[in-house]
């Protein structure tokens, strides 16, 4: 057996990956999980509802559940907490003010997304009406990927709450076309109106 240090698993990492795959598949259960992360991830009533609006703004309700529908919110504050997508590496020093700052070095980004939301509203981005905070976001997300950006801290935010969604039941077999047995290899296939990718088709699903 490997020795734990060399694998990089060890029961936290184990526990937060299972605790990941429930979220995704909906288990509402194991969602409770979140209460079990330390004092610096921990989110407060407020920042879940906030990921959850995020979620929503990111992938609204149209034939299909939107992603705060999904559970997003939730996988996001996880995902992020434990360092999916390289979520947990150092940030440049200056780069954020100090108060979101992990003593890893690595950001806090539900505590930076709602500081920096809360300041573009003008306080209080989750009372703000719906058309403005859709415009809010979308200015946010114009500037994190606009040419030259580099690691804008939306950017892991978006990513989490994209994965989050298109790996839950509702993205995976919903929003996407899911075919548990794949039949044949079809080279070219029509697209027509409605058309849906494959959820087994990750190739074809862009995050970001």
């Amino acid at each position: 057996m490997q020795d734990r240090q060399q694998s990089g698993w060890d029961r936290r990492t184990f526990l937060g990956a299972a605790t990941l795959l429930a979220l995704a598949l909906g288990d509402p259960l194991r969602a409770a999980s979140l209460a079990n992360l330390g004092p610096a991830d921990a989110p407060t009533k407020r920042q879940r509802l906030l990921m959850k609006d995020l979620a929503q703004l990111v992938l609204p309700r149209t034939g299909t559940p939107g992603a705060g529908e999904a559970g997003a919110g939730d996988f996001a504050i996880l995902a992020l907490a434990h360092g999916l997508g390289g979520a947990r590496k150092s940030v440049a020093a200056g780069s954020v003010p100090a108060r979101f700052v992990r003593s890893d070095g690595s950001l806090a980004h539900v505590a930076w997304i709602e500081s920096e939301l809360d300041s573009r509203s003008g306080g209080a981005f989750l009372k703000t009406a719906p058309a403005r905070r859709a415009a809010l976001l979308t200015a946010l997300d114009a500037e994190a990927f606009a040419p030259g950006e580099g690691d804008h801290p939306w950017k892991a935010i978006k990513a989490a709450i994209l994965t989050g969604y298109y790996t839950s039941e509702i993205g995976a077999s919903q929003e996407l076309q899911y075919e548990h047995v794949p039949g044949r290899f079809d080279p070219d296939l029509p697209l027509t109106p409605g058309y849906r990718a494959w959820s087994s088709d990750w190739t074809a699903v862009e995050f970001g």
